[in-house]
């Protein structure tokens, strides 16, 4: 059992996959994705060649429909196959041989291709589709995972459930902006991977998201993070009043332990979410 969402953002050009399996590591075989390529779901007995040869020959300006005509004509088992394609451009392609276990389907359409097989039946991927298309205007990794998670719910885990991965690429969306690897996370085995999914995806949000909103620290809260920073060890002793470059200094540092430099906001402004995590750590 293995179900997917292949997925582009129309706004961003960001793209991504979400699976899960009753599989070992998921992760590991079906998602493959490349910013200004394209995207992969390769399942059902899978080839894992389709991945990063479905890439390349994206990259290379062929429709999903021309990929998918070279898997076949060099699979002699093509018919046990499943995928599905997004473009870089949006156009998509989902694939079921005729060799894959029952229920298997899929449905595409402009910037999705959403298949699974060993499903409950259709409703699982309409189920997708409806969240998908619901949630348009979010991120795309929540998109995503809304979708598999409702395929979940409607039915994908009749077999059972193991693991489940989340793969997305941005320009520049990498970690500190050097590359275009966005996001890769996986729950390898996993009672309800899903929703451990979810539980990784909020804590990337976390130390990955970068500022969106930021603003000095009242003197209330500049006398408190100034106790937490000397309590903790981080500085000996600060002085009162106003920002200054030792408290500045120990709160990088602090940054740094807790892995918060990507919402570093420098000269005594902070990252509201950075704010609010610390107070539920330290407390306020």
């Amino acid at each position: 059992m293995t179900f997917s969402i292949v997925g582009r953002d129309s706004e961003t050009g960001d793209l991504g996959v979400a699976v899960a399996s009753k599989f070992l590591a998921v992760g590991a075989v079906v998602p493959y994705v490349r910013f200004g390529a394209g995207a992969v779901a390769t399942q059902s007995y899978a080839n894992p060649t389709f991945g990063p040869r479905g890439l390349e020959l994206l990259q290379q300006g062929l429709s999903p429909e021309q990929v998918a005509a070279c898997f076949e004509e060099s699979d002699p088992d093509f018919a046990q196959r499943q995928f599905g394609l997004v473009s870089a451009s949006g156009h998509s392609l989902s694939f079921t041989g005729s060799e894959c276990h029952s229920w298997a389907g899929g449905l595409s359409g402009p910037d999705y291709a959403i298949q699974g097989n060993i499903l409950a039946g259709a409703e699982v991927v309409q189920a997708m589709l409806e969240s998908w298309q619901a949630s348009a205007g979010q991120p795309l990794p929540r998109r995503l995972l809304g979708a598999l998670q409702a395929g979940d719910r409607a039915g994908a885990h009749q077999r059972g459930r193991q693991s489940a991965a989340l793969v997305c690429a941005g320009q520049g969306r990498g970690y500190a902006g050097l590359s275009d690897d966005w996001l890769n996370l996986r729950a390898d085995d996993h009672a309800d991977p899903c929703s451990e999914l979810e539980r990784l995806l909020d804590i990337h949000d976390l130390l990955f998201g970068r500022p969106e909103e930021t603003r000095p620290l009242t003197p209330e809260e500049l006398t408190w993070l100034r106790g937490l920073l000397q309590r903790e060890g981080y500085a000996q002793e600060l002085p009162a009043g106003a920002w200054d470059p030792q408290t500045e200094q120990a709160t990088w540092d602090l940054y740094g332990s807790e892995n918060l430099e990507e919402r570093w906001a420098a000269g005594g402004h902070f990252d509201l979410r950075a704010l609010d995590y610390l107070r539920g750590k330290f407390g306020a």
